[in-house]
């Protein structure tokens, strides 16, 4: 560890990302690691609508929905080193060799010059640091639509994000194997809004990992 980062660790010092104890070195206390909501085999990698596959390593609830909550909303982008790590842990498991460049699902530019800095974004690059590679922008938001968080029912979550990304970067998707970064999967609307626009730019494929999955009816 540089100088640098040393004062870093020393003006900011890591955080668990679920109940802000103040850690040795980024990632999650051993607490928190023994209760969380961790998700079995069978429903850590699931298909949503269009055939999509996601993976997830935790069921959003309890201390997921509160940490995930104050990093997205509360100017916790610190807890992204540790989220990001139980992402590429999760991908490398349940999705390994079936990717070939790493994405996300991005915020518009609105909503990033008012929160600082795009969660999505923060957790691709967390990460691709773990596979030493560097996450690609494929995808771009073009219209400030209202937060997916406000809206339960499916058919909603789906009409509010239909028509608000593009191909950023067309050229670098064509027969690309993609990754699909975001933090939290309810419906999957969102995932699968930005899964279309890649597939029509010509992905080979596409495959998500998100940090937690809404938990399933009566679970």
């Amino acid at each position: 560890m540089n100088l640098w980062e040393c004062l870093l660790d020393l003006l900011f010092p890591p955080k668990c990302p679920f109940c802000g104890r103040v850690l040795d070195r980024p990632g999650i206390c051993p607490k928190c690691e023994e209760i969380l909501p961790w998700m079995e085999d069978q429903n850590s990698l699931w298909e949503i609508p269009g055939g999509l596959r996601c993976a997830a390593p935790l069921w959003y609830r309890e201390t997921v929905r509160t940490g995930l909550l104050r990093f997205k909303f509360q100017g916790a982008a610190g807890a992204a080193d540790a989220l990001g790590g139980l992402i590429a842990q999760c991908a490398a498991e349940r999705l390994s060799g079936e990717f070939d460049t790493v994405t996300w699902a991005p915020v518009s530019r609105r909503r990033l010059r008012k929160r600082g800095y795009d969660q999505a974004e923060l957790l691709a690059r967390s990460a691709c640091r773990r596979w030493d590679v560097k996450p690609v922008r494929l995808l771009e938001k073009i219209r400030d639509n209202p937060a997916q968080s406000g809206m339960t029912d499916a058919a909603a979550r789906r009409a509010n994000v239909e028509g608000v990304y593009r191909a950023a970067e067309p050229e670098s998707i064509q027969g690309r194997r993609i990754l699909l970064v975001d933090d939290i999967c309810t419906t999957g609307a969102t995932l699968v809004e930005c899964a279309g626009i890649l597939r029509s730019a010509g992905a080979a494929e596409v495959v998500c990992a998100v940090v937690a999955r809404t938990p399933l009816e009566g679970s």
